[in-house]
């Protein structure tokens, strides 16, 4: 089993994993240029590019903690924070493909460590994120190869009900 952590939070891969890294950290060696999504994996038929955010983790002090919800929520809910995921996915996307990597259908998964967060916000994230990424391409006339297969943003609970085999655990609980 290979596991990846960020701050609180820690995705397990029960199998299939042919390449697990950590991306956002100074290796890829261009942090001063291009943004970066937390982790890369590769499977035998895909990419998956995670993004983590996690307002709830134990090290955010407590007497900022409710502030640091309501404004994440804020943020997250009015859409500000699209601008972010959608250039830390072009960026690593880029990144890959340059380095000829990126030869598989990419699947670009946003993690939010969040309860508040309703299925109906999900979606709508969801949404807004795949208009904006774009993934099919301009208008009517969609690119040959799609800029990534699949895009989708989930709170704990809806990323263990939709991908039971890649759980995820909260260290601080668990």
């Amino acid at each position: 089993m290979t596991s990846l952590t960020e701050r609180d939070i820690q995705i397990s891969f029960v199998e299939g994993v042919m390449d697990a890294r950590k991306f956002d950290d100074s290796g890829h060696g261009l942090s001063h240029c291009m943004k970066a999504v937390d982790f890369i994996v590769e499977l035998a038929d895909r990419y998956l590019f995670i993004e983590v955010k996690d307002p709830q983790s134990p090290d955010v002090p407590s007497e900022r903690l409710s502030e640091t919800l309501e404004e994440f929520a804020n943020e997250f809910q009015s859409g500000e924070i699209d601008e972010e995921l959608k250039y830390k996915y072009r960026d690593s996307f880029l990144y890959e493909w340059a380095s000829g990597r990126a030869n598989k259908p990419i699947h670009y998964l946003i993690l939010v460590g969040f309860d508040r967060l309703t299925d109906a916000i999900l979606i709508d994230r969801t949404r807004a994120l795949q208009r904006i990424l774009p993934l099919l391409g301009p208008g009517a006339s969609a690119w040959t190869r799609p800029i990534a297969n699949f895009c989708g943003v989930f709170n704990i609970e809806s990323w263990n009900r939709t991908f039971p085999d890649y759980p995820v655990t909260r260290l601080s609980v668990g």
